[in-house]
């Protein structure tokens, strides 16, 4: 028996065939129409109806080339199910260069949003029914926001068995167990009985290269997992490291950060990673780590003030193996990288 057509927005895509459709955003002028782009490749056989997005904060735009490549990626041809990709959620963010919406709220505390409610709410609504509700998994993908930088990691509910696997398939360096945030898109997710696995890796309004190829080949092994691609023999996979809890470490005074070890460095409790002077350059305060773990997260502005989150610390029961599986991921996915280097679709 032939597989259905897959319905979305009012439109088919036929088995075999893929297609770009456009859903018309809320709240727009006739004269300035904006619709929601989305890429369906649903394949000849049946299978897991998977969802990728990106950009729902709308500066956050590495996943939206993570999202092109793996379009690109020869390997789609041979799907099993459904791919949904959405590489711009927040297409009025996007286009403003800003992470979140006209009305100044977050998308992504906005669900499951509402067709009376404001714009965001009207828009995570559009986004819920049309793409979620139809999608058996989901992959969100992130960067750090506000001049902060991610290592890759995703964020996952570990509790959660089916969720917890595809964390571990993924193969980022560090899995940190996340609570669920009341609104966001992986916590509506979730209450759908959806796994979703949220990627955070980069900086908003910069491609990363390391970041792009880490997301591209984590969904791609989430989609053998999965088996809606046939497996790959002989494929290098980093291993991961799961985390059970993080923290921010915060600015003790105002003035210049000096960052004194880098992303994905291992720290101990009660070593200096950081140093703040006032603009002359005398009242020092030294930032100490609170806890041993690793360093997931920083901020990339010097000028801070006292409050500021600098450095995100995720623990681990042994750090050095959480700084082994770090460097593994970076010769993974940095082979062949030299400095400045963008790499292109060919890393798969």
């Amino acid at each position: 028996m032939a597989r259905a057509s897959f319905a979305i927005g009012g439109q088919s895509v036929a088995p075999g065939t893929q297609e770009t459709l456009s859903l018309k955003l809320p709240g727009q002028s006739a004269y300035t129409p904006m619709a929601l782009p989305v890429h369906v490749i649903h394949g000849k056989r049946e299978g897991p109806v998977l969802f990728l997005s990106a950009a729902i904060h709308g500066d956050e735009i590495n996943g939206i080339e993570i999202i092109r490549r793996i379009r690109h990626t020869k390997a789609v041809a041979r799907l099993r199910g459904t791919l949904i990709c959405v590489p711009i959620v927040n297409v009025f963010g996007f286009f403003n260069h800003t992470r979140y919406l006209p009305d100044r709220r977050d998308l992504n505390r906005s669900f499951p949003g509402s067709v009376h409610g404001s714009l965001a709410a009207r828009l995570a609504r559009l986004f819920a029914t049309e793409v979620v509700d139809r999608a058996t998994h989901g992959i969100d993908l992130h960067t750090g926001s506000n001049h902060r930088i991610n290592l890759p990691h995703i964020r996952a509910d570990l509790d959660h068995p089916a969720s917890a696997a595809l964390a571990r398939a993924f193969a980022a360096p560090v899995i940190v167990d996340a609570n669920l945030r009341d609104g966001s898109l992986r916590e509506y997710g979730m209450s759908r009985g959806i796994p979703m696995l949220l990627y955070e890796a980069g900086e908003g309004l910069r491609f990363d290269a390391l970041s792009i190829r880490g997301g591209v080949r984590g969904i791609l092994n989430v989609m053998r997992a999965l088996e809606m691609l046939p497996p790959r023999a002989g494929s290098a996979v980093a291993g991961s490291i799961e985390s059970r809890g993080s923290q921010w470490v915060r600015a003790p005074q105002t003035g210049l950060l000096r960052i004194v070890v880098p992303l994905g460095a291992r720290v101990t409790t009660g070593q200096t990673i950081g140093r703040i002077a006032d603009a002359i350059g005398d009242n020092e305060a030294t930032v100490e780590s609170p806890a041993t773990g690793i360093i997931i997260g920083r901020t990339n502005n010097p000028v801070v003030n006292e409050g500021d989150a600098l450095f995100h610390i995720a623990s681990f029961d042994n750090a050095r193996t959480a700084e082994r599986a770090i460097g593994d991921f970076h010769g993974l996915h940095n082979d062949s990288l030299g400095e400045g280097d963008y790499a292109d679709s060919g890393v798969i």
